[in-house]
């Protein structure tokens, strides 16, 4: 008989990210190297093992004081990626959220509370953009001006059997942000695929991650 919680769910993680002052490489073309190209060492833990679960994404994250910068590698697909910027919720792609003061006792979004979205998509002749974009959180007791799409910097690799996808996201998208006076972050994420299904921080949507700070994690910010 299958646990009423999931594992993840009976603990609170705290989990160390990595500083990188080289980061974002800003591109100069849509064949350009990487934005990001972080190291196999900003690689979260994966807690799936939790419940005997295996992982098709492996995320890096990496901070500095310009903002915080997500890669994702996708592994095990056969079949092409369906990547939809104008429905995020039916696409494929990553969902991140953020609140910069790390208020875990509340259970409505507040104006520290982000919620974004990114895509991959893939165009021709070796195209390698992606879109990212911020979006409403539901229910938020708060709510703050969504930041400018032209601020958020994303890419996407299509490779062997999966994709990379890289998101930027700048400090003037993050309300809040201030590295010297704030180091931990709340954090979740949501890794959605038509072909392999969903994978969660922890909790999956029985639970309203999408609109619970509380049940987001925590995330340092080490030098």
């Amino acid at each position: 008989m299958p646990p009423l919680l999931p594992s993840r769910f009976l603990f609170r993680f705290s989990v160390p990210i990595r500083l990188l002052s080289s980061i974002p490489h800003i591109p100069k073309s849509e064949r350009s190297p990487k934005l990001l190209n972080l190291p196999e060492e900003y690689t979260l833990p994966d807690f799936a093992e939790f419940e005997l679960l295996s992982s098709f994404g492996e995320l890096r994250v990496a901070w500095n004081s310009k903002g915080l910068g997500f890669s994702l590698k996708v592994s095990g697909k056969k079949n092409p990626v369906q990547g939809k910027p104008d429905r995020p919720w039916e696409s494929d792609g990553l969902h991140l959220w953020i609140d910069t003061r790390n208020t875990q006792s509340i259970h409505r979004a507040s104006r520290f509370c982000h919620h974004f979205a990114a895509v991959p998509t893939f165009g021709t002749r070796g195209k390698t953009t992606a879109v990212v974009r911020q979006l409403q959180i539901p229910r938020a007791r708060e709510e703050s001006s969504l930041a400018d799409s032209e601020s958020l910097l994303g890419r996407s690799e299509e490779l062997p059997g999966g994709y990379l996808l890289e998101a930027w996201l700048p400090a003037e998208a993050l309300h809040g942000f201030d590295p010297d006076s704030y180091t931990r972050l709340g954090f979740y994420y949501f890794l959605r695929d038509s072909e392999l299904g969903e994978q969660y921080l922890s909790v999956n949507q029985e639970f309203p991650f999408a609109t619970d700070p509380s049940l987001w994690w925590t995330l340092e910010l080490k030098t």
